[in-house]
């Protein structure tokens, strides 16, 4: 594929950035849903008003349903500020007070969920709160995915 085909394919996905705080959990899930749930059809990355890194309870949520995360890491806000999204989605209410404007963002959108990390108890119990969490972020996922493929197919018309 020539570096013109590479450039239009890419024009056609919907490009999304979810935002977090530390970019540890909640963002990071709402990445990897969105690769694995979108068939493709997304552009999508995650990052953090402040730089954390990715939290083990995350990872291990999400490969109890068979999405692999362990491979990304945490981003700042900072390095996609000048970027165009279809969608800037923040995914804690810190973020959602303390996101920079982004310019070129089409769509802002706020899903407010509560932080896994700051679950205590014992491993297990911890874990229940990343798997509630994981459970929240996936029904948003299903939402968007059906909104903008129905956006898409409008848009066609």
């Amino acid at each position: 594929m020539s570096p013109a085909d590479k450039e239009k394919e890419a024009a056609k996905k919907t490009k999304v950035l979810f935002v977090c705080t530390h970019n540890a959990s909640r963002s990071q899930m709402a990445e990897g849903f969105l690769r694995h749930l979108g068939g493709g059809a997304f552009d999508v990355y995650s990052a953090g008003t402040e730089l954390g890194k990715l939290h083990p309870l995350a990872v291990e949520a999400m490969a109890e349903i068979g999405v692999d995360i362990s491979g990304q890491r945490a981003k700042s806000v900072d390095d996609f500020v000048q970027e165009r999204f279809d969608y800037v989605i923040t995914v804690c209410d810190d973020a959602k007070e303390a996101c920079p404007f982004f310019p070129n963002a089409a769509n802002r959108l706020h899903w407010s969920f509560p932080d896994p990390s700051a679950a205590e108890g014992t491993h297990k119990e911890r874990l229940t709160v990343f798997r509630q969490v994981r459970d929240g972020i996936h029904d948003r996922i299903q939402e968007l995915i059906a909104t903008t493929t129905k956006e898409k197919s409008n848009d066609q018309r």
